[in-house]
């Protein structure tokens, strides 16, 4: 009886195209090419960074910060007059010619010059010992006339910022209806206020604060009106 002769060649070849297949399953597909997508023109892009557009905002607030700099030199350059009195109890009218942009020590010191001559007494008193009284606001000397005039500051009395008094006849205003009367500042000795400190006008004087607003305007401190 002839024997069979096992084979497993046939078995091998079977196993070398299973693993064939097996290994053509696994390798990656081939990738596909990605699609570029254009700009849409109809899309507002104004809040992303730009540098360009950043950069020429820069330059334009710069140039309009340079022109509103031009404009307020120019306007502490306008010449202004001043008329003030010189008060020891009676008034004295004067008027000195400043520039806006000009301290209230730069104007009291213009009125040294010119009030010495008139009034022995101040012949011995330095700038420092004068005080520049305006509204019934005792006005620090650091303070300009230019601070007054763009911020529109108001007084107890009337305007601070008005300077050319056209009358000295007191009434009791809205602060809120500007009106164009104001009245002329005193110059005062502080020597003479610090003796008469308790003595109207004098004791309705009180140190400038600009962070109070004055409503109405008054001449006494008598009752507000309604």
């Amino acid at each position: 009886m002839a024997k069979q002769v096992l084979s497993f060649g046939g078995d091998e070849d079977e196993e070398d195209d299973e693993g064939s297949k097996s290994s053509d399953d696994d390798s990656p597909p081939p990738a596909k090419k990605k699609k570029k997508f254009g700009k849409d023109p109809s899309v507002d892009t104004s809040f992303l960074p730009d540098q360009e557009r950043e950069e020429a905002e820069r330059k334009e607030r710069e140039q309009l910060q340079a022109e509103w700099r031009a404009q307020q030199e120019k306007l502490k350059n306008e010449d202004i007059s001043i008329t003030y009195s010189y008060w020891d109890g009676t008034g004295h009218r004067k008027v000195a010619k400043m520039k806006k942009g000009n301290s209230v020590h730069d104007f009291l010191n213009t009125c040294m010059k010119d009030l010495r001559n008139q009034f022995t007494e101040l012949r011995g008193v330095s700038t420092e010992n004068l005080m520049y009284i305006k509204e019934d606001l005792i006005i620090p000397q650091h303070y300009t006339f230019y601070d007054f005039i763009v911020t529109k500051a108001r007084g107890k009395s009337g305007p601070l910022f008005s300077f050319d008094v056209h009358d000295d006849v007191r009434m009791v205003n809205d602060a809120n209806a500007e009106k164009h009367e104001s009245h002329a500042g005193k110059v005062v000795c502080r020597s003479w206020y610090e003796r008469n400190k308790h003595i109207f006008p004098c004791s309705r004087w009180e140190p400038y604060d600009p962070n109070k607003k004055w409503e109405i305007y008054t001449i006494s401190d008598g009752p507000k009106p309604k």
